[in-house]
């Protein structure tokens, strides 16, 4: 599991593909190095919806996990966005009891369409 914290800059618009598999991304500046990243994430399926909160300029924690395939010779990483705390930037807001309310991970949930859903 890894951490952010920063400001929500973009949020892009919901893609839904013939498979069924929806997709949104948004992008938060994160000010925790010398200099400022954008870091463009990215909540699949019912997760999507957490996005429908948040509006740029909002600061943000995001919680998200690391997700890397092969797909036709190329190698792809996304951030896949599980958990997303408003007022995220600056503050150490409590963790979860176990420390990790994601649900399992289910390899089958990344079925891809005919092309990448990116």
């Amino acid at each position: 599991m890894y951490e952010l914290s920063g400001t929500v800059k973009k949020i892009f618009d919901e893609k839904t593909f013939n498979s069924g598999f929806n997709v949104r991304e948004f992008v938060v500046t994160t000010e925790a190095e010398k200099y400022p990243q954008d870091i463009c994430l990215q909540c699949v399926k019912e997760k999507v919806e957490m996005i429908e909160k948040l509006s740029e300029g909002d600061k943000v924690k995001v919680a998200f996990d690391l997700r890397g395939r092969e797909y036709q010779g190329r190698y792809f990483v996304n951030l896949n966005a599980w958990k997303i705390e408003s007022g995220g930037a600056g503050s150490a807001g409590p963790k979860p009891a176990d420390g990790d309310d994601r649900p399992p991970y289910d390899p089958g949930d990344e079925v891809l369409d005919e092309e990448p859903p990116f």
